[in-house]
């Protein structure tokens, strides 16, 4: 019993120790890129964030256009992702038979382990042009007078890079809807059909329970959109101006530290694109944050299900004795 407690004791604390090393790693992340863009920060500022001007020769940043860029095409990713990934969660979870559950929640979730530079070759091979021959039919019609659809087809631009990102984002958004779908209780279910509902109220009743959970997904794919790199890189065209035209090219915070940083000369050139580095690292960790948490509450709630298996205090007592 001595030598069990003491090995229980070591256990914890090896675990503790790991976990510890986590955060202090996280922590040491944000520190050097905090100590990587003081010079930046010092002769900025502020209106380093207000700033439309990048122009190293002159030694002018303003990191505006980054930031627009990469909300603009994380908010248009999840505009297309999130219906798509929330179907595709609801309909292994409640819609398809359970032979085929498995196998299509694999495939929908082996999208993720493709690598971002292969997305961003198919984008160029497949998807530009899609998106060019798309853009020259919309430019012949009135809907060219609209911001929204305003500049030439070029077919690298802002919506080719929300759609490659959607498709990335999307096994991120199905996979966590659909354990939140099937955190929720057996008896909300059962209850909507002994009410005489059908499958589809049903599932909206579902839908309802676990409303927070699938924000927090929604979230969760969006801070996967806002960090993505190579393959954003490869589609989005590179341009660093501010315009709402889906047709225009533009940037993101993390394309331009892909392409420059290798190129940059000078200090405050270097820590300028450190300083975009540390508030993508900042906004990502919390927007991952906050969709843990809002998927926590749902899994912690009362009648959490775990693997499909209801947990006891949901069980009818009818069916008590057939799920033990």
């Amino acid at each position: 019993m001595r030598r069990r407690g003491g090995d229980d004791g070591g256990l914890e604390l090896g675990t503790s120790a790991v976990a510890v090393l986590v955060v202090a790693l996280v922590a040491a992340i944000g520190l050097e890129l905090l100590h990587g863009s003081r010079l930046s920060i010092a002769k900025f500022g502020w209106s380093f964030w207000t700033g439309r001007d990048w122009d190293p020769v002159s030694g002018e940043f303003g990191a505006l256009p980054f930031i627009w860029g990469t909300f603009y095409s994380s908010l248009l990713a999840l505009l297309v992702a999130a219906p798509v990934g929330v179907g595709i969660a609801v309909f292994t979870t409640d819609v398809v038979p359970p032979r085929f559950r498995r196998p299509l929640a694999f495939l929908a979730e082996l999208l993720a382990a493709v690598p971002s530079i292969v997305y961003g070759l198919w984008g160029i091979f497949v998807l530009v042009p899609v998106v060019r021959g798309l853009e020259t039919v919309v430019s012949r019609t009135p809907l060219r007078k609209l911001p929204l659809f305003s500049g030439p087809p070029y077919g690298l631009g802002m919506l080719s890079a929300g759609l490659i990102l959607a498709l990335m984002v999307i096994p991120y958004v199905s996979s966590v809807s659909r354990e939140v779908l099937q955190a929720v209780p057996v008896a909300q279910r059962e209850a909507a059909y002994a009410l005489g509902a059908t499958r589809w109220e049903a599932i909206r009743a579902a839908l309802h329970y676990g409303r927070t959970g699938i924000l927090g997904a929604v979230f969760l794919g969006f801070g996967r959109a806002f960090g993505e790199t190579m393959a954003v890189t490869m589609v989005i065209g590179n341009n660093p101006q501010l315009s709402a035209s889906l047709f225009a090219p533009q940037y993101s915070m993390a394309a331009v530290i892909a392409n420059e940083f290798s190129e940059a000369t000078g200090d405050l050139y270097l820590h300028a694109l450190t300083e975009i580095g540390l508030v993508l690292f900042v906004i990502t960790l919390l927007v991952n944050a906050a969709s843990r948490l809002l998927i926590w509450s749902v899994q912690r709630g009362p009648g959490r299900v775990s693997d499909g298996v209801p947990a006891p205090e949901t069980i009818p007592p009818a069916r008590a004795g057939e799920a033990a």
